[in-house]
């Protein structure tokens, strides 16, 4: 039999229940698909995933297999993949060695003006590439406003030569790079910098040996979407750089070419970018994928 004093204590704990009180696990949400995706949000999901999807498997079903061996082994495969790779690669080099200490000035010194340079900095990301290419001749051409004076006093032209490429391409992808290091160097904690100068560290000894040890990743991620970036660039280096086989083609420039005179090549040499794009991701899954 229950005694009178117990009946309160009931009670509070049904009115605690009621409230969603001391009874764990009350107020966890069941995301799975298992719970029921309204239809308004699951068909747009699918279209969209189906967008982005279906040119992908249309690119692989269309693939010619039994002759892309002899696509991909012909020289002139070969000749714009290499000029890609050691483009893209130096493009981010130059990225690192310019990008970073420019991230670092954006995210730990506090200057008039901050805000519109690093508009500044980001603009490559939203214009249209063939405009690049043309600010790029304007700056650095024979007759551009930087370029006279290097065809005049060294003798350096860049544009439609090899090294106009790896500038296109840095111009581009440098952008990439910075934004991933600012927001690494942001996250980090600025006191070990500061512990470091306490002890007699100068800023830049405190830079080179407690802050790029912390940031390595986001330099790291950074440089992977830079030199992705740059080997997928186009509209830049096009209006920069030219076309020419062996000196500016690079493997977009290739594909573009290909298309019009055999498509067959053109979808073995996508094909190509589309693994070394696979291999970008596998690359970033441990940071972005599991991020969670």
């Amino acid at each position: 039999m229950t005694s009178p004093t117990d009946a309160p204590d009931k009670s509070a704990a049904g009115a605690d229940t009621l409230r969603g009180g001391p009874r764990r696990g009350r107020g966890r949400v069941r995301t799975g698909l298992g719970r029921g995706v309204p239809l308004p949000l699951l068909v747009p999901a699918l279209l969209g995933l189906a967008f982005l999807v279906l040119p992908l498997i249309a690119l692989l079903v269309r693939t010619p297999w039994h002759s892309l061996p002899d696509q991909l082994t012909s020289p002139e495969v070969w000749q714009a993949l290499k000029l890609s790779l050691l483009c893209a690669t130096a493009a981010t080099a130059v990225s690192l060695v310019i990008g970073v200490p420019l991230a670092w000035l954006l995210a730990r010194v506090e200057f008039p003006g901050r805000g519109l340079v690093r508009a500044l900095v980001t603009l490559p990301l939203v214009l249209p590439p063939v405009v690049g290419g043309v600010a790029l001749l304007m700056a650095l051409g024979r007759n551009g406003i930087v370029g006279q004076w290097l065809d005049a006093w060294f003798g350096i032209t860049l544009p439609f030569t090899t090294t106009g490429v790896v500038v296109a391409e840095a111009f581009v992808a440098m952008p990439f790079l910075v934004i991933s290091v600012e927001g690494t160097l942001r996250a980090a904690d600025p006191r070990y910098e500061e512990a470091a100068a306490t002890l007699g560290a100068s800023r830049f000894t405190a830079f080179r040996r407690v802050t790029l040890p912390l940031i390595a990743p986001g330099i790291a991620a950074g440089a992977v979407l830079a030199w992705a970036r740059a080997l997928g660039e186009f509209g830049a280096t096009i209006t920069f750089a030219g076309n020419f086989p062996g000196r500016t083609q690079t493997m977009p420039l290739a594909v573009y070419l290909a298309l019009q005179s055999d498509p067959e090549a053109a979808i073995a040499l996508s094909l190509v970018l589309l693994a070394v794009s696979v291999a970008v991701l596998a690359g970033l899954r441990d940071r972005w994928m599991t991020a969670s």
